[in-house]
């Protein structure tokens, strides 16, 4: 995937006010038109400005392309780094009649979520209306799926200041990590989303979870997988080794005669629930060092005792 430079598209400077944004896109609109453009170009080049103005005309996409996107050179190779939205805090709001068809691979790494959030709230002086929900992603620990917790989360909104800019505003709140929570699921914090017009409520906050890489752990829904080293004689004998759980240690028998890349379930110890996730712990073996004279006469009495070939299946 190739960045894509929005300012560069619509011809403006990265510090471009909303006025110069609008203005630059009215002009290109009206010469890139499909109906009215006789250049060859004209569909393609009115869909990337379309594109470049949605996300610059937004303060929240804007600060968030920003953010993602600082260093980054037109037609570079790039790719988004894992997470990078979480914590961004985005109203609810569909695109401007811009479908979601219409839009670049690149557009939809970063704001395909985002964008289609859901359908803006109108804004009249003098009607009663709610406020826009508000969405954002937030990271939180394995452990906290298997024990629950409260957790105080940042988040960033972005907003135009004086000058038509956007820039961050950042508000902390705490909220309640229920036990059992999966990855993709949402919290509703109700009333803490965008304020309402008039005497109208205020929106929600819907925060969606994701867990933090772990340096253990990886999680399958509420299925979760440990690799777990083995000493050779363990695996070709059998053993009771102890092995972590985002819980805490339990454990094991290693049956003998065990392979590398066996898979061995630990009912019920994955990710709280009705029902529970499981545990599955992939066996690898580790080798002891032959760095030592005591450890190369280890493994050549061992060659001569085990007479092996690890490729013998590989001979027609």
């Amino acid at each position: 995937m190739k960045y894509q430079d929005y300012y560069q598209t619509l011809g403006v400077p990265r510090d471009a006010s909303q006025d110069d944004i609008k203005g630059a896109y009215r002009k290109l609109a009206r010469k890139y038109h499909p109906d009215l453009s006789k250049e060859p170009d004209a569909e393609a080049r009115f869909k990337e400005i379309g594109e470049a103005n949605e996300v610059l005309k937004d303060p929240e996409k804007r600060a968030a392309y920003d953010a993602v996107g600082s260093g980054a050179r037109a037609g570079a190779d790039f790719q988004p780094p894992p997470g990078w939205d979480a914590g961004f805090e985005f109203s609810g709001g569909a695109p401007d009649g811009f479908g979601a068809q219409d839009h670049s691979e690149f557009f939809e790494s970063l704001f395909g979520r985002a964008a289609r959030g859901g359908a803006g709230t109108g804004r009249r002086t003098g009607m009663r209306m709610p406020g826009q929900d508000h969405h954002a992603k937030v990271l939180v620990d394995l452990e906290d799926a298997y024990r629950g917790a409260q957790r105080s989360i940042s988040l960033r909104m972005p907003v135009l200041d004086a000058n038509g800019h956007g820039v961050m505003q950042e508000r902390t709140l705490d909220v309640r990590i229920p036990k059992g929570i999966r990855a993709g699921q949402h919290l509703r914090l109700a009333g803490q989303g965008g304020p309402g017009l008039g005497d109208g409520p205020a929106g929600d906050l819907f925060l969606e979870i994701e867990f933090n890489a772990h340096r253990l752990f990886r999680v399958d829904g509420r299925d979760v997988i440990v690799d777990l080293p083995l000493a050779p004689w363990e695996a070709a004998l059998g053993a009771s080794v102890s092995v972590p759980t985002p819980d805490g240690e339990v454990e094991l028998t290693i049956p003998p005669h065990s392979a590398a890349g066996r898979k061995l379930r630990l009912k019920g110890k994955g990710i709280p629930g009705d029902p529970a996730g499981d545990l599955y712990v992939v066996l690898a073996i580790a080798l002891p060092p032959a760095t030592s004279d005591a450890g190369r006469r280890a493994y050549e009495a061992f060659k001569t005792a085990a007479d092996f070939n690890p490729r013998a299946a590989m001979k027609g």
